[in-house]
C-alpha cells in the first residue's frame, strides 16, 4: 500500500527524517548513499558517493565516515560548506541538503565509531597503509596498521525538497524552523 503524499510542512519534515533515519540502518534504502559535493582545494567542484551513517533530527545533523587521508577531508577542512544530494525513485523525491561540515579525526566520537566499524567487513577500508587515490606504483599491499577513520558531521542549513508527481510537482525549502513553498 502506497503512502499518502505529505500535505503539511510538519508531514514533509517528519517523512524526510523518517526516511533519512531508515537509510542509516537499511543497506538497500535509496538514501543510504547520497552524493557529497564539495569545493576542491583547486577551487573546482568535487562529487562522490558516501554512506549515510547517522541522521539526528533533533540536532539537524547527518554523519558519514571517511578515511582521514582522503582528499575530501582536506576539501572539507578548507571549505566546510558542502551539499548532499539524495534521490528516491520509490518516493519520486530529490533532496538537496546544504550543510556545514565538521571533520573529526580523533577523540571519543571517532573511537566510538571505530569500535563499531572495526567489527565489520568495512574495517579494512580504514586500515590501508596508502591513502585513498594513491598510486600503487607496483607496491605490494602491506599489512594493515593503525586505522584512519574520520567522522564527518554535517549540520543542515537547509533542505531543498522536490517531489515529482503525475498531477504536478511540488518543491519546498526547509530550514530548522520554517518551510517555504517554491516553484518546482
Amino acid at each position: 500500500m502506497a503512502l499518502e503524499p505529505p500535505s503539511t510542512a510538519a508531514d514533509i519534515r517528519h517523512r524526510i527524517w523518517t526516511e533519512l533515519q531508515r537509510a542509516t540502518v537499511d543497506r538497500h534504502h535509496e538514501w543510504r548513499t547520497p552524493v557529497l559535493a564539495t569545493t576542491g582545494l583547486d577551487g573546482l567542484p568535487q562529487a562522490r558517493t558516501v554512506v549515510l551513517r547517522a541522521a539526528d533530527a533533533t540536532a539537524s545533523q547527518l554523519s558519514f565516515f571517511t578515511d582521514r587521508r582522503s582528499p575530501k577531508v582536506a576539501d572539507l577542512q578548507a571549505v566546510p560548506a558542502a551539499a548532499l544530494v539524495f534521490w528516491s525513485k520509490r518516493l519520486s523525491w530529490q533532496l538537496r541538503v546544504r550543510v556545514a561540515t565538521q571533520v573529526h579525526t580523533e577523540g571519543p566520537l571517532v573511537d566510538k565509531a571505530w569500535a563499531r566499524v572495526s567489527q565489520s567487513a568495512a574495517a579494512g577500508d580504514y586500515l590501508t597503509p596508502q591513502a585513498p587515490g594513491s598510486d600503487l606504483n607496483g607496491l605490494a599491499v602491506q599489512a594493515p596498521g593503525t586505522h584512519h577513520l574520520a567522522v564527518v558531521n554535517a549540520s543542515i542549513e537547509h533542505i531543498d525538497w522536490l517531489e515529482l508527481g503525475r498531477e504536478g510537482h511540488r518543491r519546498a525549502r526547509l530550514t530548522h524552523d520554517a518551510l517555504v513553498w517554491l516553484v518546482p
